[in-house]
């Protein structure tokens, strides 16, 4: 039986403006390359509710105030509370960049617009204005607990980059992603860097963050894969040898050397 997957993507058309559809393009291959038949499902104002059900893995970019002010009310009262349910259920997703404010309790825009979130994260993110210094720049951050997967290589390393207006800070109710090496993360003041629940992470790298770190684009397709199919699946090691050197390169260039191994 073939084994398949189904990426569901938050509106691509608004919600992709950094280049954050490459983290779709490699789970997508990634699956591919181990024989799992992979789909991408647009998560748009078209979808019916129901089609949400069928999706293995929830992803959501970036966009700016304006776009995510338009989508905002179709997120919150249609796809955002059938999302909730899910993810509270086991359903892994990756949500990157600017994504995960509209996730959260409420995000106050630069110009003092405030927008209720899905609630999803116990998250608030506010935007001080557009005087406020943005957090600009490379990151790295060393991630809280173990995203392994059994005969895989893993690092607790993250590489990314960030840009971002808002600043974020955590509830008590939820963990973040990892901490603060070099670069901002949430909020430049408490060194956390995104938010997990469940089989979820969120963070504020943009672009292709899984390109280099594969380690974290394998645990979300094996959790998918356990969830669908109520069961460990071992997944097939491949060669990253050039995504670990992209990785470790970053490293070295922002003068962290020391990759430890879990």
């Amino acid at each position: 039986m073939t084994q398949k997957l189904i990426i569901g993507w938050l509106y691509p058309e608004f919600m992709s403006t950094y280049g954050d559809r490459g983290n779709v393009l490699v789970l997508k291959k990634r699956c591919e390359w181990r024989g799992v038949e992979c789909n991408i499902l647009p998560i748009d104002f078209s979808i019916k509710t129901a089609d949400l059900t069928s999706v293995d893995i929830f992803f959501g970019g970036g966009a700016q105030d304006r776009q995510q002010t338009l989508i905002m009310s179709d997120l919150k009262k249609r796809i955002g509370p059938v999302m909730k349910d899910m993810i509270e259920n086991g359903t892994p997703g990756l949500f990157v960049c600017g994504s995960p404010q509209l996730l959260g309790t409420s995000y106050t825009t630069g110009d003092g617009t405030v927008l209720e979130g899905v609630g999803l994260f116990d998250i608030e993110t506010k935007h001080f204005g557009y005087t406020k210094p943005r957090c600009v720049g490379n990151m790295i951050f060393e991630i809280n607990s173990s995203y392994g997967v059994s005969g895989i290589p893993f690092k607790k390393t993250i590489v990314g980059f960030e840009n971002h207006g808002g600043r974020t800070y955590l509830g008590s109710s939820d963990k973040s992603f990892g901490k603060i090496i070099i670069g901002f993360g949430n909020n430049a003041e408490d060194k956390t860097e995104g938010v997990v629940k469940e089989n979820c992470i969120a963070t504020y790298s943009h672009g292709p963050f899984l390109s280099k770190n594969p380690h974290i684009a394998d645990w979300l397709i094996h959790q998918a894969m356990k969830q669908k199919y109520n069961k460990t699946i071992r997944l097939k090691k491949l060669d990253d040898g050039l995504e670990w050197k992209a990785h470790e390169y970053m490293l070295k260039r922002m003068g962290y050397e020391e990759v430890t191994p879990i």
